[in-house]
């Protein structure tokens, strides 16, 4: 089902790099899960689904998006200013989130998000909320983009740096230019030649690891296959693992 929201404000990140913010009535949700904005076009209803950025206890709904030359929908969105209205369902859904991790692995363990571009979104959504926090020990944010200017949310990610100092760990990689403190190599290889582990001295292991990747499926594929190098297994409702993934553009 579709409501109407109305844009209350928008952050541009860089020239095709957006955040919208929407005023608009959702029913209760999921750190992690996404919504779908639309528009009428010539006559059809053009649908997208946007991961939600906010937690579930703002005011407001708020997604990262990126303007995609030739697209049907992400033009149109980038075109939204303040006052303008956009289609949105009525309802999240989504299993991006901690709900769908194995419940007796609770605190003495790590949690590692890996997300590339816009994926990151839920992942600052779960962050923002009390839960990654009580029940894990550290929280591995890795970050992976083009260049800096892609690097949405910053200031946010490096202010849970300093709210959860003993905790929380930002590992940025920006592959198209060298920028001081990230890495500058693809995800999935800086896995597999231990640079992340060594950057934060800790150790990925199945015994005390649950990873959740969200981004390009090119990005999933090649993580996925070194952290099941590593040991690491799918994480199944009926058999429990570690890995968790949800491909996003």
């Amino acid at each position: 089902m579709w409501t109407t929201g109305q844009i209350i404000e928008r952050i541009d990140w860089n020239d095709k790099l957006f955040t919208l913010k929407i005023k608009s009535t959702l029913s209760p949700f999921i750190a992690g899960q996404f919504i779908k904005l639309s528009q009428v076009v010539e006559g059809k209803r053009v649908a997208r689904a946007y991961s939600l950025v906010n937690a579930p206890d703002a005011d407001h709904l708020e997604v990262l998006a990126v303007t995609v030359e030739g697209g049907q929908l992400s033009p149109r969105l980038h075109l939204l200013e303040a006052g303008d209205e956009i289609e949105v369902t009525t309802a999240a859904t989504g299993f991006m989130t901690l709900d769908e991790l194995p419940k007796e692995q609770q605190v003495s363990s790590d949690l590692w998000f890996l997300a590339t571009g816009t994926a990151v979104g839920p992942f600052i959504s779960i962050m923002d909320t009390q839960e990654p926090w009580q029940r894990f020990n550290n929280v591995i944010l890795v970050y992976g983009v083009r260049e800096k200017q892609d690097l949405a949310y910053l200031d946010k990610l490096q202010g849970l740096a300093v709210t959860y100092p003993d905790q929380f760990r930002l590992i940025l990689s920006v592959t198209r230019e060298v920028v001081e403190g990230a890495l500058s190599e693809r995800i999935s290889n800086a896995l597999e030649n231990g640079s992340i582990e060594k950057k934060i001295g800790m150790t990925l292991t199945p015994e005390h690891s649950q990873v959740m990747l969200c981004g390009n499926p090119g990005m999933i594929s090649e993580a996925v296959s070194v952290l099941k190098a590593k040991g690491l297994t799918k994480n199944l409702r009926r058999v429990p693992g570690q890995i968790t993934m949800e491909k996003y553009w």
